[in-house]
């Protein structure tokens, strides 16, 4: 490409961050023939404009979708989220090592687990870390690092590096949405290399949604999970959405609601009582 001027170059650079989403330092020096120095200077100040968001090695588009902080998200689809996390809770044996994700369903879970046993939690998220300080009866762990205040979550280098040094029997993702030809979208790249670090750590990988985010492209951050994951989600969801899933080789669960305990009926010939224990 012909040498430009630098207002030009950027707003070239915003227009293609529009259109592929994501834009590399290399890629755009390569493009504009100019050092990765120069290109890092625009970024910033696109950055610092509001035109782009950064990532490792580069940036992208900001999205159309604007990022609901955890707050927000507490409310969405509850009952759902109620009943993903009980299923999710009840696969988990004593003695277990998990490893918990950022995101309200996951610190749904979290809830669920305050009963359990004899395991052992490390998490990203803020919300399971408050849910078990106080279960006795669970082991937390914290893998710390940078903290996003929109997910509450941990993400950066120091969390992966402590992922490095563990295994675990289950882990359980949130997203922000679910394709069956991408894998999770969310909205920081940093989230979805996590994600991917995380599943790699477990023998069983999980990923709690409801219905809602089946076929939800909300974002252009993906993450590619292993082979043989496990989707949990609701009674909702989309029968196309489950099954082109299925197709790709994944789990799908559809987490039935719990149904209120049937009184059993009295007969008519028994004897009233007054119900009073000795």
């Amino acid at each position: 490409m012909a040498a430009i001027g630098s207002q030009a170059r950027r707003d070239r650079i915003v227009q293609l961050a529009n259109t592929t989403g994501l834009a590399s330092v290399e890629e755009l020096s390569r493009l504009f023939d100019v050092t990765a120095s120069t290109i890092r200077r625009d970024l910033a100040k696109l950055t610092t404009n509001g035109q782009l968001a950064r990532t490792y090695g580069g940036a992208m588009a900001l999205t159309a979708h604007p990022e609901a902080s955890l707050r927000q998200r507490t409310g969405e689809a509850y009952e759902a989220k109620r009943d993903i996390a009980r299923w999710a809770a009840a696969q988990v044996q004593a003695g277990e090592s998990l490893l918990l994700d950022a995101g309200s369903t996951v610190g749904a879970l979290a809830h669920e687990l305050r009963t359990a046993r004899k395991v052992t939690v490390a998490t990203t998220g803020l919300t399971a870390l408050q849910e078990l300080s106080d279960v006795e009866t669970i082991h937390v762990e914290c893998l710390g690092g940078t903290l996003r205040p929109l997910s509450q979550g941990f993400v950066g280098p120091l969390t992966e590096a402590a992922l490095e040094r563990m295994t675990f029997d289950r882990v359980f993702l949130g997203t922000d949405g679910v394709s069956h030809e991408h894998g999770i979208c969310e909205a920081d790249l940093r989230q979805t290399r996590l994600k991917e670090l995380m599943a790699r750590k477990a023998e069983h990988v999980y990923v709690l949604a409801h219905a809602a985010k089946l076929g939800r492209r909300p974002f252009h951050a993906w993450a590619t999970l292993p082979p043989g994951w496990t989707l949990v989600t609701d009674t909702s969801a989309d029968s196309a959405s489950v099954e082109a899933l299925r197709a790709k080789g994944v789990e799908v669960v559809l987490a039935e609601p719990l149904e209120a305990s049937p009184v059993p009926a009295r007969s008519p010939d028994a004897p009233v009582t007054d119900d009073v224990a000795d």
